[in-house]
């Protein structure tokens, strides 16, 4: 199945483009539960927000795929490399929004501080109080070579949303 898989990928532009989004979409997923579960470091609302893209993008990349090699129309193909190509485009400036925050480019949104939803009683709000920790949006909890997730992010969201839109371009040009 890989290998006639990977061999229809180099004959068809579309299919390479949905592969490339589907694992590329995944490793991604699987590095940021990996920096998350592993290595212990805990997301901040705009990185949760950030990983939406890629719960829509993935799934919708294997259905272009399976549509790819079932014959589904031009017309749903190209308009599915187009939603992940937008998709990612937004997750490309929410990213880079996230990156410049922990450069201390502008002010980060208020919310980036750890959820109190339940007060309870006096005693368990104090409890609550001083067990919460706050994951705070502008400060990069890891880098590497000066760049940070966020900007690890902004590279693949981009390099994503290009592929997505290549496999539309060729998709809409195929018979």
């Amino acid at each position: 199945m890989i290998a006639r898989t990977l061999a229809k990928a180099r004959t068809q532009p579309s299919v390479a483009a949905a592969v490339l989004i589907a694992f590329g979409g995944a490793l991604t997923i699987c590095g940021f539960f990996f920096f998350q579960y592993v290595l212990g470091y805990p997301p901040c609302p705009l990185c949760l927000d950030q990983r939406n893209a890629f719960y829509v993008s993935v799934p919708l990349a294997v259905l272009l795929w399976v549509g790819l090699n079932f014959g589904a129309s031009r017309k749903v193909i190209v308009g599915g490399f187009i939603v992940i190509a937008a998709i990612m485009l937004w997750n490309t400036g929410l990213s880079a929004y996230h990156a410049g925050i922990e450069w201390k480019f502008w002010p980060g949104p208020n919310d980036c501080s750890g959820p109190v939803n339940n007060f309870g009683s006096a005693k368990g709000l104090m409890q609550q109080l001083q067990s919460i920790h706050i994951v705070r949006c502008d400060e990069a909890a890891w880098r590497f070579l000066g760049i940070s997730l966020a900007g690890y992010d902004v590279l693949v969201s981009l390099a994503l949303a290009l592929t997505a839109a290549c496999g539309a371009k060729v998709s809409y040009g195929r018979s």
